[in-house]
């Protein structure tokens, strides 16, 4: 299977039921386990540029609670709509009334799949990173109100403060 590529905006637009990219690879930036497995399709509009997809991978996360590492899965299915600026007046503006694109690309530029993916899969990591619901927290020390005994390292730092 080809890797992904950027496709200029102008060789999509020459073809008529866009283009689909099947995904079965690892996708920069993201350190994922397992190959980032789906798929993109673009479809040129004119002035907007319509892009869908799936994907789906293994991921390896920190719990923010006991600091273990622990696998997640993550999956994204996105639709967007991306505003490709008017190159001239004989363009036709496209409008879409259910919604309105979020992004402007120049018709000059090229549409990278493979960066695309990354975004919505980026979108999709939790804002806080748990094991489980059975995560036991972090451990709790065993020492008395005056500092005797085992103390959490994490609390060293301000020990050394008194």
């Amino acid at each position: 299977m080809t890797r992904l590529q950027p496709l200029p905006l102008q060789e999509l637009r020459l073809l008529g039921e866009g283009r689909t990219w099947p995904v079965d690879q690892a996708i920069a930036g993201l350190a994922s386990l397992t190959p980032v497995r789906g798929r993109v399709r673009a479809l040129h509009h004119g002035t907007v540029l319509e892009v869908e997809g799936t994907a789906e991978t293994i991921i390896t996360l920190c719990c923010d609670r006991c600091l273990q590492t622990y696998n997640h899965a993550l999956a994204a299915t996105a639709r967007e709509l991306l505003e490709i600026a008017v190159a001239g007046p004989e363009e036709e503006e496209v409008l879409f009334a259910a919604e309105d694109p979020v992004e402007c690309l120049d018709p000059g530029s090229s549409f990278d799949p493979e960066r695309w993916l990354f975004e919505q899969l980026s979108l999709q990591l939790p804002l806080v990173n748990r094991c489980g619901p059975d995560c036991p927290g972090p451990p709790l020390p065993t020492g008395d109100a005056d500092g005797n005994g085992d103390v959490d390292p994490r609390w060293a730092a301000l020990r050394s403060l008194r």
